[in-house]
C-alpha cells in the first residue's frame, strides 16, 4: 500500500482558522491529498451530546467532570471514523489540527503501511506513552505495545475493520477517546506506537477543549478520585495479561516483516 492510497482526514473547528491554515500549509509541504472535517462543537452541541454519554461513569472512570470540548471530540473523531467506512480506503490517517511533522514524517507513514500487518490502530505521536513493549523493528523504528498508559490522537492511522468494530462498541462515551481506546483489552485490537514518533502535538498550551494552560480541567478532590486512582491500577493488569495472551509480551526486538508493494 502506497501513501497515496490511504484516505486522510483533518479535523478542525471551523472557527480555527489560524491552525488550519498553518495545518494546510504542512500538508501541502508534504504532498498529501487530504479532507477537511469540520469538528463538531462540543459547547454548542453539548445537550445534545450529552445524550450519548454516561456523564456519572465519566466522572467515575476519569476522576473529573465531562467537559463540553471531550464530547466533541469523541463525537468528531467517530463521526470521522463513519466518513471513513463509507470511503473506498481500506487505511485512514486521522489527523487533529495541532500537529507538527518532523522531518522524517513520510518515511514513518510509509513504513507504517509497509508493515501493516503488524498493527490495528498506530500512532506517530502521544501525551503519554508508558512502559512500551517493542514488538519489532520496522526499518528505523520500534513497533511497540504499551503496558502503561498511551494517550493522544493527534496523529494516527486506523485500518477499516477495525473502525467499524470500534464504532459500534464506543458508545455510550464514558471516558476521553484516547482512555477508551487505550481499553484494547475490552475492544480486542493491536493498539501501536511507532517510535521515535515522527510528530508531536503542540497547541502552544491553548486549547478550545481545556482552556488556557489547561484551566477549564478541574479534578475532583483526592477523595473522589478514588475509583479512578483503582481503575488505573486495575488497568495496568489488565493491559499486561492481554498482551502476554495475544503474544505481545514479552517484546522483541527482530525485524518484522514488510510489504514492499
Amino acid at each position: 500500500m502506497k501513501v497515496e492510497d490511504i484516505g486522510v482526514w483533518l479535523i478542525n473547528l471551523p472557527t480555527d482558522v489560524g491552525r488550519r491554515s498553518a495545518m494546510e500549509h504542512q500538508l501541502t509541504k508534504l504532498g498529501l491529498s487530504w479532507q477537511l472535517f469540520p469538528a463538531i462543537d462540543g459547547r454548542a452541541r453539548r445537550d445534545e451530546l450529552l445524550k450519548g454519554a454516561d456523564e456519572a461513569a465519566y466522572q467515575r472512570n476519569m476522576g473529573m467532570s465531562l467537559l463540553p470540548g471531550k464530547l466533541g471530540v469523541y463525537a468528531s473523531h467517530l463521526a470521522v471514523w463513519e466518513a471513513f467506512i463509507a470511503s473506498d480506503h481500506d487505511v485512514a490517517m486521522i489527523l487533529e489540527d495541532d500537529v507538527v511533522f518532523h522531518d522524517d514524517f513520510l518515511e514513518a507513514l510509509a513504513t507504517a503501511l509497509a508493515g501493516r500487518e503488524h498493527w490495528d490502530l498506530v500512532r506517530f505521536n502521544a501525551i503519554r506513552a508508558k512502559l512500551p513493549v517493542t514488538q519489532g523493528t520496522l526499518g528505523n523504528y520500534r513497533l511497540n505495545a504499551y503496558v502503561g498508559p498511551f494517550t493522544g490522537n493527534a496523529c494516527y492511522l486506523i485500518k477499516k475493520d477495525v473502525a467499524r468494530k470500534l464504532v459500534s462498541e464506543l458508545w455510550p462515551q464514558t471516558r476521553a477517546l484516547d482512555h477508551e481506546l487505550n481499553r484494547f483489552f475490552v475492544h480486542d485490537y493491536r493498539q501501536r506506537g511507532l517510535e521515535p514518533f515522527a510528530s508531536h502535538p503542540d497547541d502552544q498550551n491553548v486549547s478550545t477543549i481545556t482552556g488556557v494552560g489547561f484551566a477549564k480541567v478541574k479534578k475532583f478532590k483526592w477523595y473522589r478520585r478514588l475509583p479512578h486512582y483503582q481503575l488505573k491500577a486495575v488497568n495496568y493488569l489488565r493491559r499486561f495479561f492481554y498482551l502476554v495472551r495475544t503474544g505481545a509480551f514479552p517484546g522483541r526486538r527482530a525485524p518484522l516483516s514488510i510489504r514492499d508493494e
